[in-house]
């Protein structure tokens, strides 16, 4: 897990859509109101806590857990001793924090769900990353994510030292299988088909092309495309499709990337692997919150 950028070096996102995340979280789990907290809590009694690891990962989230208290109580404060990206052994104290017991109680819940999946995502892209050491090979992100969460993770997955792929549907064009077979409806072969959208989107946007099999790599670079992602290939296909390429062509890898994977996909000589794993399956870092009553 060496390696990892500082908290200098990627750039958290907007807190007033921070915000707005939070707040909805804490609509959901609140409502309107804490019932057991609010009459087992005297409104004037005070805390102190510790975030505390009870494994080892990448911290991510720090800020987006110290604003969740700020947002149930003003008067809660909170001091994060680790910036994301950080690798935080188990036993370790990533934040201290301080304020009205009621209020620390009320927003646990929902502020360690958001650094715990955060830091789960950036735990187990650090591991892709630390797979493909020495290789140019880039790993990215999909649009697999949580409804509502990925401007969060795909934060993450920065924080663990990978890239983001399109973050919506209006960040470029990305033709797949079924919007290849809605073309051929039209009688627009795949070069036809990437002319096509070329035509139509701004210069400034690139096109990418999902292939299947190698028979497709020639009509891809005809039309244009800018990124060739290669779908489920085996081996031995990626390779000899990066070298039909030639660097015309940006390639990306998707399809059975894993841990146990993900390297021998690399030394293919792709430029992008691809894997929807880290945020739609990433496990929750196994962090607590513990509460020292007054």
């Amino acid at each position: 897990m060496n390696g990892l950028m500082t908290e200098r070096e990627h750039v958290h996102p907007p807190l007033r859509h921070v915000h707005t995340i939070i707040q909805r979280a804490l609509d959901e789990d609140v409502s309107w109101g804490d019932v057991t907290t609010d009459n087992s809590v005297p409104a004037d009694q005070w805390s102190r806590g510790v975030l505390l690891a009870k494994t080892e990962g990448v911290l991510c989230g720090g800020r987006v857990f110290a604003e969740t208290f700020a947002l149930v109580s003003a008067a809660t404060t909170v001091d994060l001793l680790l910036p994301d990206g950080a690798t935080i052994k188990r036993g370790a104290v990533a934040a201290r924090l301080e304020g009205p017991t009621r209020a620390l109680l009320t927003a646990e819940r929902t502020a360690l769900n958001f650094v715990q999946r955060l830091s789960g995502i950036a735990t187990m892209t650090a591991a892709f990353v630390a797979r493909l050491q020495g290789l140019p090979t880039k790993l990215i992100d999909t649009r697999k994510t949580s409804p509502g969460l990925r401007l969060l993770e795909k934060y993450a997955v920065r924080v663990g030292g990978g890239y983001n792929h399109r973050f919506n549907l209006s960040d470029g064009v990305l033709l797949k299988d079924n919007h290849l077979a809605a073309l051929r409806a039209r009688g627009l072969d795949l070069a036809a088909a990437i002319r096509s959208m070329k035509q139509r989107i701004p210069h400034t946007m690139t096109v990418e092309v999902e292939v299947t099999t190698l028979d497709q790599i020639d009509a891809a670079l005809a039309g244009g495309a800018d990124v060739v992602l290669l779908d489920n290939m085996s081996n031995a296909d990626m390779r000899e499709a990066v070298r039909r390429i030639g660097g015309r062509a940006l390639t990306e890898c998707s399809g059975t990337v894993s841990l146990e994977t993900v390297r021998e996909r690399a030394e293919t000589g792709v430029d992008l692997i691809s894997s929807g794993a880290l945020t739609h399956s990433a496990k929750a870092l196994d962090l607590s919150l513990e509460i020292d009553v007054e």
